[in-house]
């Protein structure tokens, strides 16, 4: 597939993530779009003493394997998204 896969290696934090390996890092998902499903995103994520999502150790959106499951937990976000409109 030729849509899965992006890397900006201009970015000044390319990669952003210690440990990752440049030639594979996937920038597609920049910004995880799983972020918002807390402790349900399937990450290896912790919280700061501020109660802040901290997902700097995990690497699952910037692997381009994981674009399938990325889009697959995308239902997730929907839904959240749902229902939280019809119940403002």
């Amino acid at each position: 597939m030729s849509y899965d896969f992006f890397q900006n290696k201009d970015c000044p934090y390319f990669p952003c993530h210690q440990g990752a390996d440049p030639e594979g890092f996937n920038c597609l998902f920049c910004f995880c779009p799983l972020y918002a499903l807390g402790d349900r995103c399937g990450g290896g994520f912790c919280y700061t003493d501020q109660g802040i999502k901290d997902c700097s150790a995990c690497q699952i959106p910037h692997r381009r394997e994981n674009y399938l499951l990325i889009c697959e937990k995308l239902s997730q976000v929907i839904d959240m998204a749902k229902k939280k409109d019809e119940n403002p």
